[in-house]
């Protein structure tokens, strides 16, 4: 067995194509393996193919002159690619940058194939639309968040959620909030001193996920 043959089998997007599309994808895909930190596409970037991820994780983001960033979305396992899906269908350019954040393995779909895929297989079209309206909905509730939401309870929010332990430094929280390392630092330091976190060198322990929580849903 091939390793697109292999990964086709991982795929759950491709799980109830019939033989004729089987056979069309196993002819026309790409395997994907591209190690962490791949720069797999950018702004300006032509739109080629749609990757159907297998293993590991894609981060979507924008890029500001200034160089300060913000995460979209993440893209993993039974996931789609918002931003990839509207390039392929309009034929544009990418207007974000993907990155592997991991290692990724990955089915791609040229856009010849999957333009066939969309239009000739329901079932298909289907997952890709349902997968696309749920990847729509996340990004609404970002831009509400960005809009309606102080920066302390984004902050908040965010290290709830991936409680108890956060590796990673000061600026890679900035990057997912579009914000900068310096105030992020400065708010860390006051949820530290309310005894809700303890800080050290690109660690981050959560003590109060509930405290955090709690604050993430207050008054706006």
């Amino acid at each position: 067995m091939s390793d697109l043959e292999r990964l086709m089998g991982d795929c759950p997007t491709l799980a109830d194509l019939p033989a004729g599309a089987r056979a069309a994808v196993a002819g026309q895909a790409i395997a994907m393996a591209v190690p962490s930190g791949t720069l797999l596409f950018d702004t300006g970037h032509a739109c080629q193919a749609l990757p159907l991820v297998v293993s590991g994780s894609i981060r979507v983001f924008k890029r500001a002159e200034s160089g300060r960033e913000i995460s979209l979305y993440r893209v993993r396992r039974d996931e789609l690619c918002i931003v990839t899906i509207s390039c392929l269908l309009g034929a544009d350019a990418y207007p974000a940058t993907g990155v592997a954040e991991t290692e990724v393995t990955a089915v791609a779909l040229p856009r010849p194939l999957f333009l066939h895929l969309t239009e000739h297989h329901p079932p298909f079209r289907q997952a890709v639309f349902h997968l696309f309206a749920e990847r729509l909905a996340g990004l609404m509730q970002l831009v509400e968040e960005i809009t309606f939401r102080k920066l302390d309870q984004r902050l908040a929010g965010l290290l709830a959620a991936r409680a108890p332990l956060i590796l990673g430094s000061h600026q890679q929280l900035a990057d997912e909030l579009g914000s900068v390392r310096e105030i992020v630092s400065r708010l860390l330091k006051q949820f530290e001193e309310q005894g809700w976190l303890a800080l050290a060198r690109e660690r981050i322990e959560i003590l109060r996920p509930d405290a955090l929580a709690e604050f993430a849903s207050g008054p706006r």
